[in-house]
């Protein structure tokens, strides 16, 4: 549903097209329009990785609905890398060909898509969100989805965790093999044709672990100052870059702090941020958080919550962002972007609600009233249907009915 301020006057002064609509340019890609939808993992993949109708269905409708990028869910490099049994795989080259369907008719609409690869750590082997995110057990095994190894930068004896989960230090041959295993779900994301790679270095996931000195204990060449800690971030971002081809763009995201002034900090995501720049990466996903942290630690989740985040990366590192989470309303994401705040709006739990979010915000400000940017098959019906609404008292225009 599509929530409209009615307190950015400015906006209705604007020229066309509106911010949101111009087109962006990385490296050899153009995106049609600065609406990006956000990696959602949906846990709906065959035991073994592979895509099935349920991934079709569910990035169709984000294409149709006129996203200029569709980013697709985390993907794991590693079968031990997923985060439950059923999470979309790279790992292998089986699973290219139900991936390719997605993407080319994802293509077709004119809408590019691109695909988040990812190792879970210490967040592997779970069950899905809604059936607890507790480890996987005996009642899962006997439904075809056992347990694996849990691994990350430290093992849960000395992270002193305890929460069910058995990890298992990772030593630097095993960190080697994943940052290779990176290198190689890179070369099949390009077989498959995707237009954009972005690193998920975000949630508590494995790179994330390895960034945070709330998670990485570690004293050798991968632990300790932030040279350490930030080694894994840098060897992926480098192995992708080297097994991408130099005219498709490199996403990175990031929990730009782990909470307010505890763990990871801004400072810390701004030097990381021009290292990875430097390496390659075009964009940083700019999120938050992964860990558990104390109640008056965790950021508020207020509209917008995390666009400050942005804001401070593409300031201070000089790079293009993304931003994220909460942004629910045109006028909101419009004021982000005119604001120079970020590059991009990704959007997530908003397209579940609504898939046509991008075409009811082009309604919104009057720069498709003719519906001639939806899909012909659905634009020649909805034009007609419209101008019949305007003949009716309340029924136009359409934000009257988004709000009701």
């Amino acid at each position: 549903m599509l929530h409209i301020h009615k307190d950015f006057k400015s906006i209705a002064l604007m020229k066309k097209p509106p911010f949101i609509f111009r087109p962006i340019k990385f490296r050899g890609l153009e995106l049609p329009n600065r609406i990006m939808i956000s990696p959602m993992c949906t846990y709906q993949a065959s035991t073994d990785g592979k895509a099935v109708d349920m991934h079709f269905a569910h990035y169709a409708q984000f294409s149709l609905g006129g996203a200029g990028l569709v980013m697709l869910e985390a993907t794991a490099v590693q079968e031990k890398g997923r985060i439950s049994a059923w999470d979309l795989g790279l790992w292998s080259d089986e699973q290219i060909p139900p991936l390719k369907r997605i993407i080319d008719f994802t293509q077709r609409q004119s809408t590019k898509v691109g695909i988040q690869l990812a190792h879970a750590g210490l967040k592997a082997s779970t069950k899905t969100p809604w059936n607890g995110s507790g480890y996987l057990d005996e009642r899962d095994e006997k439904n075809g989805a056992a347990a694996w190894q849990v691994v990350g930068p430290n093992s849960s004896h000395e992270l002193k965790i305890d929460d069910g989960s058995v990890s298992k230090a990772l030593t630097v041959t095993e960190i080697k093999e994943i940052v290779n295993d990176w290198g190689r779900a890179a070369a099949r994301a390009d077989e498959a044709g995707f237009d954009v790679i972005e690193i998920h270095g975000a949630h508590g996931y494995l790179i994330s672990e390895f960034l945070s000195p709330l998670s990485n204990l570690r004293n050798d060449e991968y632990g300790g100052d932030f040279t350490g800690r930030t080694r894994l971030a840098r060897e992926v971002a480098d192995v992708v870059r080297k097994n991408w081809p130099d005219d498709k763009p490199l996403f990175f995201r990031l929990s730009v702090i782990d909470g307010v002034d505890v763990g990871w900090s801004i400072e810390d995501s701004v030097k990381l941020a021009k290292q990875l720049e430097a390496i390659g990466v075009d964009l940083i996903d700019c999120s938050s958080g992964g860990f558990k942290v104390e109640r008056d630690r965790a950021l508020p989740r207020t509209l917008g919550f995390q666009v400050h985040l942005a804001s401070a990366i593409k300031t201070r590192a000089k790079i293009a962002v993304a931003a994220v989470g909460l942004i629910t309303q045109a006028t909101q994401a419009e004021n982000i972007l005119q604001s120079g705040e970020a590059d991009l709006i990704a959007i997530g739990r908003t397209a579940l609600n609504n898939p046509y979010w991008p075409r009811h915000v082009a309604e919104f400000f009057d720069y498709d009233e003719k519906f001639e940017q939806w899909p012909e098959q659905y634009g020649w019906w909805l034009f007609r249907w419209a101008t019949s609404l305007k003949k009716l008292k309340g029924a136009w225009p359409l934000s009257n009915l988004f709000n009701r």
